[in-house]
């Protein structure tokens, strides 16, 4: 049986002599849980008793009530230690002076998805840019990448397209930890703020989350299971069109559709339903909420059959350039706003690239265009394995 101890684990059964008698914040979700199911804020104020001053929530709130982009939440009291809940996803989503004066470090624990445009990675590294500013320490609890620290996909963000879904040039599949990542910003993309990372024992790169033995739970709504996460940087490109994600479904992100798609004309043209450690399995689906709600969606669930082969970034873009293909007339780029860009199209910004949402509309070979970004993933590599902390 594996046995994985995460940062948070560790913090408390090793904690630094430094942290006594310090005023502690906790960037948290309900993914933020130890022994027993224990939220980390509870965990942290039984070993060290009033040192908890301040807590902060990433998008979807405090309790990933928040089902969509854009749904901010509210600062509130914490029902269990009374102490301030400030959103980093409401009225503002860097931290202020006021946010950070009743606190000396701020701890990170967050689970993230290892993908880019997963937000909660920038939400860190607002909070790095704020702790260099007001003379704060970040301590970031680590936890494992769930789609593993070996395989990375994708093209790198060009600049021009920085959001709030892509800060800084890595590729959609980063193969980081969270506490990888944040060394990466700190020192790599030069924030400089006085970090910690308290590593985990016992994970490996090459551990899906599967591998792990850890329970998982889910960090947003839309991300219920390791699979739905394992399918994710691809499946996202949805969010900038007018295919459903699956949102509004049991299985977002495994299930992606519309009303005029036809399953047939699309298998016909990527050569089947077997894909490259995955299975296209046609269906026919009716979301609850968000786009076409209410509405039966004819497309396919992705059933993952072999993780090592399934690349979920490559997969999702040969599934657009089918559906352009055979529904151009009635498919659509979703418009602006999203995640708070007002007039760039979502797509690029998911992208990362406008130039490759152009390829795509000219039905350009997908495998052409990945081995087009294959010396910006190298230089990548090269610099990111600077940043390990687990060989």
């Amino acid at each position: 049986m594996v046995s994985i101890q995460t940062g948070l684990t560790r913090l408390l059964a090793e904690p630094p002599k430094w942290i006594i008698g310090k005023r502690l914040g906790l960037l948290s979700n309900p993914a933020s849980v130890g022994k027993g199911f224990l939220h980390a804020r509870e965990l942290i104020n039984q070993k060290f008793p009033g040192q908890l001053t301040a807590l902060f929530s990433p998008q979807h709130g405090f309790f990933a009530e928040k089902q969509d982009n854009m749904i901010e939440s509210d600062d509130m009291i914490d029902p269990v230690l009374k102490i301030p809940i400030f959103s980093l996803y409401g009225k503002t989503r860097t931290p202020t002076k006021e946010m950070y004066d009743p606190i000396d470090i701020l701890m990170v624990d967050l689970q993230d998805a290892g993908t880019r445009v997963y937000t909660f990675i920038y939400t860190l590294s607002f909070c790095m840019e704020t702790a260099k500013k007001f003379g704060k320490k970040i301590m970031v609890l680590d936890r494992p990448n769930p789609i593993n620290g070996v395989q990375v996909e994708g093209n790198c963000l060009s600049k021009e397209y920085a959001s709030f879904v892509g800060r800084y040039p890595i590729p959609m599949r980063h193969g980081l930890t969270i506490g990888e990542l944040s060394r990466l910003f700190n020192d790599h993309f030069g924030i400089g703020c006085d970090l910690e990372v308290i590593p985990m024992t016992g994970w490996d790169r090459k551990m899906y989350y599967k591998d792990t033995g850890l329970p998982w739970v889910a960090p947003s709504p839309n991300l219920p299971t390791p699979t739905s996460v394992m399918v994710y940087p691809g499946q996202v490109i949805w969010e900038g069109t007018n295919i459903s994600e699956g949102r509004g479904t049991t299985r977002p992100f495994e299930i992606f559709g519309a009303p005029f798609i036809d399953t047939g004309k699309i298998l016909s043209t990527i050569g089947g339903r077997e894909l490259p450690g995955a299975i296209l399995r046609p269906l026919v689906f009716e979301p609850t909420s968000n786009k076409w709600a209410a509405t039966p969606c004819h497309g396919f669930q992705i059933h993952v059959t072999d993780p090592r082969l399934y690349k979920p970034y490559k997969t999702a873009l040969t599934l657009l350039r089918a559906i352009l293909f055979h529904h151009r007339d009635r498919f659509e780029w979703q418009h602006p706003p999203y995640e708070y860009e007002y007039k760039r199209l979502p797509i690029d910004l998911i992208l990362g690239d406008s130039t490759l949402r152009r390829r795509i509309e000219r039905l350009e070979d997908i495998t052409a265009i990945e081995s087009s970004w294959n010396d910006d993933l190298v230089t990548f590599l090269t610099t990111s394995r600077e940043h390990h902390i687990y060989k």
